[in-house]
């Protein structure tokens, strides 16, 4: 070929002008952003959420006692968010870890607003907004656990 002539692409245009190579590039800019949430959620709800309570941090003894559930609350509560937060980085399971970590975080928001008297209501409500963006954009991966579970 010579250097004059340019190579053919094969791209396409979409009615709104965009090349289709464009919405590839964002499609995976977005896909490696909400991949960067997830990791940052997982290690927010492993280690400054999940592990106070896992190691009795005296922080979360205290909060627990304050509610009158106890260690056994404390500790429950605090492998369900290691699990939550392992099983997001996990491609089959992270919609359906997204939509179990939002309903705690639903309890959490009720707990502080009745025991706490509203004190850090809103960090509940917050981390719902990226688990549910993660649980609807991730949700394909439900049909293959549910075909994963049906091997049984």
């Amino acid at each position: 070929m010579s250097e004059t002539t340019a190579p053919v692409s094969s791209t396409t245009t979409t009615p709104a002008g965009v090349t289709a190579d464009a919405l590839t590039g964002r499609a995976r800019g977005a896909r490696v952003a909400l991949r960067g949430v997830q990791v940052l959620l997982a290690l927010f709800y492993g280690i400054a959420s999940a592990l106070p309570k896992l190691i009795a941090h005296p922080t979360a003894v205290e909060s627990f006692d304050r509610i009158g559930w106890g260690s056994g609350a404390m500790y429950t509560i605090g492998a369900l968010e290691l699990a939550g937060a392992i099983a997001l980085l996990i491609p089959v399971l992270q919609s359906v870890a997204a939509i179990a970590l939002s309903a705690l975080m639903v309890g959490a928001f009720i707990v502080q607003v009745t025991a706490f008297d509203g004190q850090n209501a809103a960090t509940p409500l917050i981390l719902i907004a990226p688990l549910a963006l993660i649980a609807w954009t991730r949700r394909a991966h439900n049909r293959e656990l549910l075909r994963l579970l049906g091997r049984r």
